[in-house]
């Protein structure tokens, strides 16, 4: 049960780096809206949460019914991007704030909803010893 619970949490816990990293970004392109020949840069990191999920590493399964483990996350950092190709103005910035204002607001539910998950994960191990006790 441990292992799997360490697991979860390691995984989370790099989802929760990269929307925040990501959150640093999008605040990053919004500061610099009005700065002359700036160009937008977002943060790439499901790729890796996917890879790692679709990978075979962890527990070999030795029958049909193991239930299969995360394996250990990767040491990773979350990929920036910056966007040289467009203009938004002729200023040369290609910030554009509607864009960026949405782009953080779905990134701060994503957030929310990874901080709540790794509570559950925590809730289930303390629901675990206290029904342990009984």
């Amino acid at each position: 049960m441990l292992w799997k619970m360490d697991s979860t949490t390691n995984f989370l816990k790099k989802a929760l780096d990269g929307t925040w990293y990501r959150n640093k970004v999008i605040s990053q392109n919004i500061a610099n809206v009005d700065t002359p020949k700036y160009k937008k840069k977002s943060v790439v990191f499901e790729d890796y949460l996917k890879q790692e999920l679709n990978s075979n590493k962890g527990l070999k399964l030795t029958n049909s019914k193991h239930i299969p483990g995360i394996g250990i996350p990767k040491e990773y950092e979350p990929k920036i991007i910056e966007h040289k190709g467009s203009s938004y103005r002729f200023d040369g910035n290609n910030v554009n704030i509607d864009v960026e204002t949405g782009d953080l607001a779905k990134n701060t539910i994503m957030h929310e909803a990874l901080v709540k998950q790794l509570i559950d994960e925590y809730d289930k191990v303390k629901n675990a010893i206290i029904e342990g006790g009984k």
